[in-house]
């Protein structure tokens, strides 16, 4: 499933047009980017899953192809554990 497919999905679930759930779609998509832009944002969705950030501290890596040191810069990363419900659900 792609962005335009859950749109898709939400518009017909919800009996809305395209265009709302298109708008209903990317607001739900910005506010769980703005908690998680917050420091130590969190976004837990009882059943659903948990996106929260780690942050990764730089470090001096390889390059595989020349062998050659080099640094890799920190970064933010995004995680997500899924939810207990969710995780019933698939199996």
């Amino acid at each position: 499933m792609n962005k335009g497919d859950l749109i898709n999905a939400v518009a017909d679930a919800a009996g809305i047009t395209k265009a709302e759930a298109g708008t209903a779609v990317n607001t739900v998509f910005s506010s769980i980017e703005g908690a998680l832009k917050q420091k130590g944002g969190k976004a837990a969705f009882i059943g659903f899953g948990t996106f929260s950030t780690t942050h990764r501290k730089a470090r001096e890596g390889r390059n595989p192809a020349t062998g050659e040191k080099m640094k890799i810069k920190a970064k933010t990363l995004v995680k997500f554990k899924a939810g207990k419900a969710l995780t019933d659900s698939v199996n």
